[in-house]
């Protein structure tokens, strides 16, 4: 989130709160910057979201080292800090197509319960060419999750579309 300070902000009216955290009201720019510069303090808009914008007056040097502990803090809180880069985290999809070979069946079975067994979730999605081959793919679908039952629990419902099927499968 980018802070505006001091001349930053650009509207011509604000909703000010002093530095004690009480609630000054509505005043022009030109007031709330001219009583900061008074209190050797710093305008800072808090919310660009709202008109006029709500804006705080905070002790000098102190905006940005809150608004940098405000995004490290929101990171963490929606987990994606300890996700590593990208964010979230990663899940496996293994592909499979509606008519699959028994040997090519046994390896992708092979590689999803490995990765169940690491901790790592897995998506399943067998492609169908057209709606006639559906009800192959939803065999494929419960027979790989009949098969993955002791390393994995289904996240989501097994997701139907007219070109195949898929499914999200957790760790046990």
């Amino acid at each position: 989130m980018a802070v505006l300070i001091n001349e930053q902000i650009r509207a011509s009216e604000v909703v000010l709160t002093g530095l004690n955290g009480e609630q000054i009201g509505v005043v022009a720019r030109e007031e709330a910057l001219a009583m900061a510069r008074s209190r050797g303090a710093d305008l800072v808009c808090t919310s660009l979201m709202s008109s006029p914008p709500p804006c705080s007056l905070m002790p000098k040097g102190r905006a940005k080292s809150a608004a940098q502990k405000d995004g490290t803090a929101r990171k963490a809180a929606s987990g994606r800090a300890s996700a590593g880069p990208g964010g979230k985290e990663k899940v496996k999809e293994l592909r499979f197509t509606a008519h699959i070979e028994e040997h090519d069946y046994d390896t992708k079975l092979r590689q999803a319960d490995k990765h169940l067994r690491s901790g790592k979730p897995v998506q399943l999605v067998v492609k169908a060419s057209g709606a006639k081959e559906a009800a192959a793919a939803k065999a494929v679908v419960e027979r790989l999750l009949t098969d993955l039952k002791e390393a994995g629990v289904k996240d989501t419902g097994i997701q139907y579309g007219g070109k195949g099927a898929q499914v999200k499968v957790n760790p046990r």
